[in-house]
């Protein structure tokens, strides 16, 4: 299996960021977590979770997902959720 170019990201989920144009971490910079995460769960409802959330913002920050403080989990799923 080869390594993706995002931290915490895997192959499949890879395969699903390109489908709604995601191809880079300057990709994932500009459009930021959340929107990505929108647009994945937009595209794939029943296969993308708030993990996904959580591993993109990792990925931006070059954390493991889990790393990520409960109070920006909180914040980042409140923003996730309000449209």
């Amino acid at each position: 299996m080869s390594k993706t170019p995002f931290k915490n990201i895997g192959p499949k989920t890879l395969e699903r960021l390109q489908a709604v144009g995601v191809s880079s971490l300057e990709d994932l910079e500009a459009m930021g977590a959340v929107e990505v995460y929108r647009q994945l769960k937009a595209a794939y409802p029943r296969d993308v979770s708030i993990v996904a959330l959580y591993a993109l913002q990792g990925a931006l920050l070059n954390l493991h997902w889990n790393a990520l403080p409960p109070e920006m989990k909180a914040e980042l799923r409140a923003e996730a959720e309000s449209f």
